[in-house]
């Protein structure tokens, strides 16, 4: 889940890209007259091979829970897939490259945070699909939440379908029960970074020094209460407790000076490990050596990290929930422009988005090989599962199809739905920045956030000092123009589209 959290490092990568290849070159199916129907009655009688590229680590058993899927999408809609799993570190260096060769493979993941949706769609990697969904996939339209298709469309055209699953993002502080229990802590008192500084001292002063109290790696950011731009790793803004209708610099903002006054004080302390600006993952879930971390949350998510730990994980939330525009496109799946099979593509993500079946198929495996099932819609592991098939789910299709584990609790799906509903929604909801005016700006004010923000928001050094030097460095990269340019962009998307 993978909340949600967004790249932009592919923003800066794909900024190189002034335009992608449209090349056809050869195609690796047999072609079809593009008249096909849905559901198995086509008329065509060509098989139509499917090459589809998903983000996750490679799986042993994939050729096996294939070569099962092809099987029932023969009968389907006379369609095999061709499945290739990119690791997660590699997913976006490689993709680009795949989209500039013109290769034409017909569906690829693509998200906020990874092969960067916004970018490649207005680059045109992605074929516009608003067409192809009243075509082909109305079951996708009838199941989706509709905000994900109005937070995901760029200037009224849609480029990717968008994963079922909560929409809303909510920040958490996650907790090591163990500690909470011991000493008795009412963790329901504490929400803001503020909060925590008597129980990260409880835990500094009584627990050997190996137990992180604030166990978090350099891409920890203070919560700020703002509706970034381009991710919270880019330093432009609305303050939503603020004036909504403006684009700020978020380091100028006195709720970022304070967070990081409290983030200083609580590394000098020795909160956190002394090396977290230079730490790029940390495994504390693993050793269960950690107090407190943070990370984004979905309904009843405290089960599922419980179960991986295997020990009690519990939560307090940082912030209400709320609906970003990146929420609506947190997990997609793109038709490439150079699909010569663009329809059979849709009728593929039509049915990953509407037949249980096939959905459980490709997240979970083959049924008494990966799983057994106790009741109609609730499964056990098997050994198989986890040593050949551990399939990214919030990254496959429609979650709400998915089967439930028994610990589950049985209203998972209505908690996910309440979840959604019960969301603020975000100024910006809806807009997609083009960054192309200025992306020789925001590439350089990439690197440079790179170079100052993991010493300075994790407390590694003097904020006083340094976020000064930052915030001069940015602005002669050309910061302010950004802001103008991204102001510009919402004035005119706001006219377009008023509330």
């Amino acid at each position: 889940m993978k909340t949600r959290k967004i790249a932009l490092l592919m923003v800066t990568l794909l900024l190189a890209f002034s335009t992608v290849l449209a090349g056809c070159g050869g195609s690796n199916t047999n072609d079809t007259s593009g008249n096909a129907a849905s559901g198995g009655e086509s008329g065509d009688k060509d098989t139509v091979k499917l090459k589809v590229y998903l983000i996750g680590g490679p799986q042993r058993d994939l050729p096996m829970v294939q070569e099962e899927m092809n099987k029932y999408l023969m009968e389907k809609i006379n369609t095999t897939v061709d499945i290739t799993m990119i690791d997660w570190g590699d997913y976006s260096k490689r993709m680009p490259v795949i989209t500039a060769s013109g290769e034409n493979y017909d569906i690829a993941f693509t998200s906020s945070w990874a092969y960067d949706y916004l970018p490649n769609a207005t680059r045109g990697a992605f074929l516009p699909i608003n067409d192809l969904l009243d075509k082909y996939g109305q079951g996708i339209k009838e199941q989706l939440d509709p905000r994900f298709l109005t937070g995901s469309q760029i200037d009224g055209q849609n480029y990717a379908v968008p994963v079922n699953k909560e929409l809303a993002s909510q920040w958490v502080w996650r907790f090591n029960k163990q500690y909470v229990d011991k000493y008795n802590m009412d963790i329901t008192k504490i929400r803001t970074l503020e909060d925590l500084e008597p129980y990260l001292k409880q835990i500094k002063d009584n627990e050997p020094a190996d137990i992180t109290p604030l166990a978090v790696p350099k891409g920890f950011k203070p919560y700020l209460a703002f509706d970034f731009l381009l991710g919270d790793e880019f330093p432009v803004g609305i303050n939503m407790n603020g004036d909504t209708g403006k684009y700020v610099n978020v380091l100028e903002s006195e709720e970022l000076k304070s967070s990081l006054k409290t983030i200083r004080k609580y590394y000098q302390a020795g909160y956190l490990r002394k090396d977290v600006a230079t730490l790029e993952g940390i495994d504390n879930i693993k050793t269960g050596k950690w107090f407190v971390d943070r990370e984004q949350t979905q309904p009843y998510a405290e089960l599922g990290w419980s179960r991986s730990a295997g020990y009690d994980i519990v939560t307090t939330p940082m912030q209400d929930p709320v609906i970003f525009t990146g929420s609506a496109t947190g997990a997609m799946h793109a038709i490439s422009a150079n699909s010569k099979n663009p329809e059979r593509a849709m009728m593929f993500l039509n049915l990953l988005n509407t037949d249980p079946y096939l959905r459980n198929l490709i997240n979970y495996g083959i049924e008494g090989t990966h799983y057994k099932k106790i009741s109609d819609n609730v499964i056990e592991d098997l050994p198989a599962m986890k040593d050949g098939f551990q399939m990214p789910g919030f990254a496959l299709g429609n979650l709400f199809l998915t089967y439930m584990h028994k610990e589950d609790p049985a209203d998972k799906w209505e908690a996910f739905k309440e979840f959604n509903n019960s969301a603020k929604v975000a100024p910006s909801f809806g807009f997609n920045f083009n960054p192309d005016p200025v992306k020789t700006e925001v590439a350089s004010i990439s690197a440079i956030v790179k170079e100052f923000y993991p010493s300075i928001m994790t407390g590694a050094v003097d904020p006083d000092e340094h976020l000064p030097k930052a915030i001069e460095k940015l602005k002669a990269a050309g910061l302010d123009k950004v802001i103008a340019e991204a102001q510009k962009q919402y004035d005119e998307w706001k006219a377009a589209n008023p509330k």
